[in-house]
């Protein structure tokens, strides 16, 4: 963050100094909200969650080194006083950016995000200084943060955006407008919520209406394979640009292949030949990634890379957040795939053909495992959902099925309804059962565990791999 004093911070975000406190006090460190984040110097935004107060933890933060808080009340501490911390800390991030001069990428979609917020902070990185969010700060309060760790140096901004209702990625486009917005996909993700994958694509295509218009400078990077996000063109007045393996895609992923580990190797082309081919060797699992590799390019072309920059940039990344196709081998020969940070239908059907294309080159040495647990957020539809992946999984190769948890119960019935081994299927109530079912896991099986956050999964993953020496990218 820039540093500032808070007079200058209450101006931006459009509050008030405390009394009693210095206005020239000037703050030089992060921005955070959670004071267990805080580093000398910085601000600690106190914000009022729906189960913790941030202004119960003013006392930590102060004692951590903040110099201030962002507050909607009176606290013990040098402070600047709004009417609410969230949006005092959106129009704090808004006017912020008139200090920095970065171009800014919007990105949305129902799964992959982060991934791909992560390969293109890492493609754009390579050429210029870029700040994007750490995990999936995607909300009104990790948007916002994320602004205030750009400073006069950042070329580009790359925000990940999301949505849990109509109104939300206008939202955060007001508060960062974007030149560049990127749609990936449109799913079942929250579908509970939304109620429909229209309705899902009408919240996702906020972002291409924020985008300015052609003229000046805005581009909508659409995915040319899904026709949900392919009917936004209709909804912005910005240059379109589509992604895919579709031939009919400006930026396309062709000659497809995986290697044993189930990494994607392709070439990029671009629509009319307008340069040669580039051959891109990911060091991501899955061929899901294939798309997000596209609307990278796409967007990087946008931003002024070259297409073989681009390609070696894309073979160069590395996966950057936690519990995303986290790949590693235990001593003994296991190879544990963790997942484990979110799921929805469509990323579940990905990670299952992860699994299945990630089995060692000798398939009689090694067995497909699939830990699975609840999809969060599906409403009405989960019980529906939870069987259809179940059915999936049946039909996919996968050897042997761990379900965790009652909501989860519907994978194991559907992959049981649809011809997979019953002897095969174990359900279990928590992750110890979990670890428990997976004991007879041998040299040259592969484990995938993957469930919505809510089930915490991850811990399964991590006591699979206690003690683990070897690393496999």
């Amino acid at each position: 963050m820039i540093p500032l004093t808070l007079a200058e911070i209450a101006a931006l975000a459009g509050g008030a100094v405390a009394p009693g406190c210095d206005p020239q006090t000037k703050v030089t460190g992060s921005a955070v909200a959670d004071s267990r984040l805080v580093a000398p110097g910085g601000l600690f935004v106190a914000v009022v969650g729906a189960h913790v107060d941030g202004h119960e933890f003013v006392p930590q933060a102060i004692a951590a080194g903040a110099v201030a808080v962002l507050a909607a009340r009176p606290v013990d501490a040098p402070a600047i006083l709004v009417d609410d911390t969230v949006l005092g800390l959106g129009r704090l991030a808004h006017g912020y950016l008139d200090l920095v001069s970065a171009d800014i990428v919007g990105l949305t979609g129902s799964s992959g995000k982060t991934t791909t917020k992560d390969l293109l902070a890492a493609v754009v990185g390579a050429a210029a200084p870029v700040v994007a969010p750490h995990g999936s700060f995607n909300t009104e309060v990790g948007v916002p943060l994320t602004i205030l760790r750009a400073d006069p140096s950042t070329r580009y901004l790359v925000l990940e955006m999301s949505a849990r209702g109509i109104g939300h990625i206008s939202y955060l486009c007001e508060i960062a407008p974007p030149r560049v917005g990127i749609v990936l996909n449109v799913g079942a993700a929250h579908i509970g919520e939304f109620g429909s994958r229209e309705i899902v694509a009408k919240a996702k295509g906020e972002l291409v209406e924020a985008l300015p218009i052609a003229g000046d400078g805005g581009v909508a990077v659409l995915n040319a394979d899904d026709p949900l996000v392919s009917a936004m063109r209709a909804r912005t007045k910005a240059r379109v640009v589509t992604f895919g393996v579709d031939a009919d895609a400006d930026v396309r992923a062709v000659d497809v292949t995986l290697d044993d580990a189930a990494r994607p190797r392709f070439a990029l082309t671009l629509r009319g030949g307008r340069a040669d081919p580039a051959k891109v060797a990911l060091r991501l699992h899955g061929a899901h990634h294939v798309s997000n590799a596209a609307a990278v390019a796409a967007a990087a072309l946008e931003l002024g890379l070259t297409l073989p920059d681009i390609a070696v940039a894309l073979s160069d990344a590395r996966p950057a957040s936690r519990w995303r196709m986290e790949v590693r081998s235990r001593d003994g020969g296991v190879t544990v795939i963790n997942d484990a940070y979110n799921a929805n239908p469509e990323s579940m059907r990905a990670a299952i053909n992860a699994l299945v294309g990630m089995r060692r080159t000798v398939p009689q040495r090694g067995r497909c495992w699939a830990v699975l647990g609840e999809m969060a957020e599906l409403g009405a539809h989960s019980d529906a959902a939870h069987r259809e992946v179940g059915a999936v999984l049946a039909k996919s190769g996968v050897d042997k099925l761990v379900v965790v948890g009652a909501v989860a119960r519907g994978i194991a019935d559907g992959a049981v309804a649809h011809g997979f081994s019953a002897s095969d299927v174990v359900s279990v109530g928590d992750v110890d059962a979990a670890v428990d079912a997976l004991k007879d896991a041998r040299d040259g099986d592969v484990v995938l565990v993957k469930a919505s956050r809510a089930a915490a999964l991850e811990r399964v993953a991590q006591r699979l791999l206690e003690g683990t020496t070897e690393a496999r990218a």
